[in-house]
């Protein structure tokens, strides 16, 4: 595989950019995800301006200004962040990439970015072995690291003769643009026949070469780990340990409902030697899932850019948004390590993995009210910031049974919650 890097300019920051002012940040993409990225920088004052396609996020009292944010896929996506930067005078400004797309034109284009921005996001030479499952397992079994037993099939031959055991799962390699196939994040065959009738359609949405087949894990959310940290040329500066309590949907979650902070050293080890062996800098999410067949704790993902509950960093003491744009700036920060015992809950999402985990005899109802005994930083509520979670429910619901109905149901439906409330989204620019 060849990827073309470009040498960045040898001027320096402090010669590019105006530091008598206090720089701010500027966010790209993401909808929960950017909501904690702003509340973490907004509580600190810095100034926070977004770039978006989703309507939630620009609520966030913390956003000040939001534009409409074409996509990282779309032909002026990197001309869109520059002229911003030109119009506006956000030289200097850190850029923070919140979803994978997003995360993979940062990094191609960081030699270019980086003469506008500080760029938070590593270069691609590093992010390849992040955003590509492909490379990740590579580098995994090059390091001794254990993950889930996959296979890379290149046609559909090769997925008749392929020799694995049942159940496996298919998931994509890569995401690059929007389509049903990466949306559900993995697809799950019992038996060889649905292996291959939802390769066929797997390949008809991403192409032959873009599948992994692997072998499925037993064991819900309760099975999964994340070793959190902000490094320095792949030391951790602060980091954080937790376990996915609850996810939704329960068996390969699309995303986490709760997550609490653990104490689990072996998940830290782990994790520390793939972020050391990639000489990273900047913030990652390394995720595990412990395999209760043999006891070993085995590589899933690794997230090159803010994941969707960073939130709970800022509760257990290491608030990686802020953080990050201290390090972006050249500003000390000082080492830490989250604490055990905080939580952090999407409350929505995860009522619905509760309800599926009770009907499946695997959470009583007093074990989800101990939930909220907890220390807990939620998905959408903050009492400092409680639009997000206002607009939430209906313009999901409107998402979930209105699509069809309209162009923009999202757009369109905050827009009229807006008008009923008296509340416009913050600031929205063209």
């Amino acid at each position: 595989m060849n990827f073309m890097h470009t040498k960045a300019p040898e001027t320096s920051a402090l010669n590019r950019f105006d530091t008598r002012a206090e720089p701010g940040a500027l966010i790209v993409g993401g909808a929960h995800v950017s909501i904690a990225v702003a509340r973490s920088l907004g509580r600190h004052g810095v100034p926070v301006w977004l770039m978006a396609n989703h309507p939630i996020p620009t609520y966030s009292r913390y956003v000040t200004r939001s534009f409409p944010w074409p996509g990282a896929d779309h032909a002026e996506g990197v001309s869109s962040l520059i002229d911003l930067a030109r119009r506006h005078g956000l030289h200097g400004w850190v850029l923070i990439a919140t979803g994978d797309q997003d995360m993979r034109m940062i990094a191609k284009n960081h030699a270019l970015l980086s003469q506008y921005f500080r760029v938070a996001t590593p270069d691609w030479d590093t992010i390849q072995w992040a955003y590509d499952k492909r490379l990740t397992y590579n580098r995994a079994a090059a390091l001794g690291i254990d993950f889930p037993a996959s296979f890379q099939p290149h046609s559909l031959d090769e997925i008749k003769r392929l020799d694995c055991r049942f159940p496996v799962i298919l998931k994509p390699a890569f995401r690059k643009g929007v389509d049903e196939f990466t949306q559900a994040k993995a697809w799950k065959a019992d038996t060889r026949e649905q292996l291959v009738t939802l390769y066929q359609r797997a390949a008809a949405q991403v192409g032959n070469d873009a599948i992994i087949v692997q072998e499925w894990i037993p064991g819900a959310g309760e099975s999964q780990f994340s070793y959190a940290a902000l490094c320095e040329h792949g030391e951790p500066i602060v980091s954080l340990t937790a376990r996915r309590s609850r996810q939704h949907p329960i068996d390969f979650g699309r995303s986490s409902t709760f997550v609490e902070s653990i104490d689990q050293s072996e998940v830290e080890e782990l994790g520390r030697r793939f972020l050391k062996s990639l000489n990273y800098t900047g913030v990652a999410e390394v995720e595990f899932k412990h395999d209760a067949r043999d006891g070993h704790y085995k590589l899933l993902d690794v997230n090159g850019r803010f994941w969707t509950w960073n939130g709970l960093g800022e509760a257990a003491g290491v608030d990686f948004p802020y953080l990050a744009w201290r390090q972006a700036l050249g500003k000390t920060v000082a080492p830490a390590r989250g604490r055990p015992g905080v939580a952090w809950m999407h409350s929505s999402r995860d009522v619905m993995a509760a309800y599926g985990e009770y009907r499946n005899g695997t959470l009583t109802v007093r074990e989800y009210l101990a939930s909220f005994t907890k220390r807990l930083a939620f998905a959408n509520f903050a009492l400092d910031d409680p639009m997000p979670a206002i607009v939430e429910l209906p313009v999901a619901a409107w998402n979930r049974f209105a699509f069809k109905f309209t162009d923009s149901p999202q757009q369109t439906l905050a827009q009229k919650i807006a008008r009923k409330v008296g509340i416009a989204p913050r600031r929205a620019a063209k």
